[in-house]
C-alpha cells in the first residue's frame, strides 16, 4: 500500500496526497504519507470521519468515495477511503487520497463568467435546504461566484466582502453559522466576530 500511495502521489502531483493508516493504534495510525496537501506526517491520529464510520459500521463500513473536505486553512479537497480488509474481512487500515481542488474551482469561477446569464439576480433566488450546512453553503456558494476566488485565495478585504454578504442574507442568524464559516475562511470565529462587527458598525447596525 505504501509504493501505491508513491504512486498516486507521483502521478496525480503536487495537488495529491496519498495516505496509508494501520488502524491497530488509533491514535497514530498513520504510517505513510505521499505528497503533501493536509500537513501532516507519519504518527498522526486517524481523522474524525474515518473514527466515526468505524464506530457507526465496524467491519461492514462502505468505502467512501469523493466526498469534500476543508483544511484548516480553509482549501477545498476531493478525498476518497478505501478500508484495507485482513482475509477475514476485519478491517485492518485504510488507504485515503487527498486532492486539492482550489485552484480549479477558482478556475471554474473565471469560466462561468463567460456563461452567467445577464437577468440572473440573486436576491431572487430560493434554495430549499435539507441541512443548516446545506443554506449556509448555498450562500457561500453565491458569494464566491460574486467576488470570483475560493476563500483561501481571497485576502482580507475578499473575506470581509463574503461575510457582508452572508450577514446581509441573514446567515448568521443560523446557530452554528459562525463557526461553519470560519472553517471555510480558514480563520478564527473572533476574526469571522471582528468582521461583524465593521461590516455591522459601518452600516449602523447593532454590533456583537
Amino acid at each position: 500500500m505504501k509504493r501505491i500511495a508513491d504512486v498516486v502521489a507521483e502521478t496525480f502531483g503536487r495537488n495529491c496526497e496519498a495516505v496509508v493508516h494501520d488502524l491497530s493504534k488509533l491514535d497514530q495510525s498513520l504510517i505513510h504519507i505521499a505528497g503533501d496537501v493536509t500537513h501532516r506526517s507519519p504518527g498522526a491520529p486517524i481523522t474524525d470521519l474515518v473514527l466515526r464510520v468505524l464506530r457507526q459500521e465496524g467491519d461492514g463500513a462502505k468505502d467512501l468515495v469523493s466526498y469534500k473536505t476543508i483544511t484548516r486553512d480553509g482549501r477545498i479537497l476531493k478525498s476518497s477511503t478505501v478500508f484495507i480488509r485482513d482475509d477475514k474481512g476485519k478491517i485492518v487500515g485504510a488507504f485515503c487520497i487527498n486532492f486539492d481542488i482550489t485552484e480549479f474551482l477558482n478556475s471554474l469561477n473565471l469560466i462561468q463568467e463567460f456563461v452567467r446569464f445577464r437577468d440572473a439576480d440573486d436576491d431572487r433566488r430560493e434554495t430549499f435546504s435539507m441541512s443548516v450546512q446545506e443554506a449556509i453553503d448555498a450562500l457561500v456558494n453565491q458569494a464566491v461566484s460574486l467576488i470570483g476566488k475560493q476563500p483561501p485565495s481571497m485576502d482580507t478585504e475578499e473575506k470581509i466582502r463574503l461575510v457582508a454578504y452572508l450577514e446581509e442574507r441573514g446567515a448568521f442568524l443560523i446557530r452554528g453559522a459562525v463557526d461553519y464559516v470560519a472553517t471555510i475562511l480558514g480563520v478564527s470565529k473572533y476574526t469571522i466576530y471582528s468582521y461583524l462587527q465593521k461590516i455591522r458598525s459601518t452600516r449602523g447596525l447593532n454590533t456583537i
